[in-house]
């Protein structure tokens, strides 16, 4: 059975040759550290733990985190500090007493600064009103000042197209007027034909029964079309052959009765009698 299919994971063994400590890769230790539970993943670290203030660690990491951010150095959080739950925010303002207001008075004050608070307001609102007012009648003024602005720009804009399409109309007239002598265009007397103006096989399924002097013949041999090429092409160069032979029996003394008969040398093109 071969294995050669199988990864060969050691490494070759020399016989006598005394070589030095060779490991492979996959020999070698991999896992050399052990991964433990962390706080919040289960196991012991959270039945051990107490109570965590979010909180205070929040302000600690954030603190640390703008004391790198300056250069300073990072204050360690104690244990005293991370225990002393909202001692940062919910701190009492200074220069204030440590006993309780008295509810009458203290309802006195909010009702004092309520008082205070709507007086204000309501001088507020009536500096807003006017204000508002004034604000509108301007604005209304420039909104009247754009639309007579926009209205005369339309007004000229329509004028200016109204003179172009005059001067186009007039322009056009005159060359209508200038083209529509024939005495003065006597280029428009020539007629313009199609190439295949001629062919045989043109517009036979419409207009066929209306074009004069011409009809259809489904025969190529008996066409007009190639009645005029076989007599511009073929028959003038028939007659230049006849009136080439007849020089030919002049020449060597032929009767018309008598029929030579000749034939060409593939050197040269003269003709013998046979």
């Amino acid at each position: 059975m071969t294995t050669a299919h199988r990864p060969t994971f050691d490494p070759a063994q020399g016989k006598e040759a005394l070589r030095g400590p060779a490991y492979h890769q996959r020999l070698l230790p991999a896992h050399t550290h052990l991964k433990v539970r962390q706080a919040g993943q289960g196991g012991d670290a959270d039945a051990n733990a107490g109570p965590r203030d979010l909180r205070a660690e929040l302000l600690a990491a954030e603190a640390a985190h703008f004391a790198k951010k300056n250069g300073a150095p990072a204050e360690q959080p104690t244990i005293d500090d991370a225990s002393a739950p909202k001692r940062q925010l919910e701190a009492a303002p200074e220069g204030t007493d440590a006993e309780i207001e008295d509810p009458e008075a203290k309802r006195r004050r909010i009702l004092e600064e309520s008082r205070d608070i709507d007086a204000d307001s309501d001088g507020s609102e009536e500096d807003e009103s006017s204000d508002e007012d004034s604000d509108d009648e301007d604005e209304a003024a420039e909104l009247m000042r754009e639309l007579e602005k926009i209205k005369k720009e339309r007004l000229a804009q329509k004028e200016k197209e109204e003179r172009e399409r005059a001067a186009e109309e007039e322009e056009q007239r005159e060359v209508d007027i200038a083209r529509g002598n024939p005495l003065l265009n006597s280029q428009d007397f020539n007629m313009k034909r199609r190439w295949d103006d001629d062919v045989v096989f043109k517009n036979q399924a419409r207009g066929t029964e209306n074009r004069d002097g011409k009809e259809f013949v489904n025969d190529l041999l008996r066409s007009d079309f190639h009645k005029r090429f076989m007599g511009k092409y073929v028959r003038s160069h028939q007659h230049r052959c006849l009136s080439a032979i007849a020089a030919v029996r002049k020449h060597y003394g032929y009767s018309h009765c008598q029929q030579p008969k000749l034939h060409f040398h593939s050197g040269r093109n003269l003709p013998t009698r046979c």
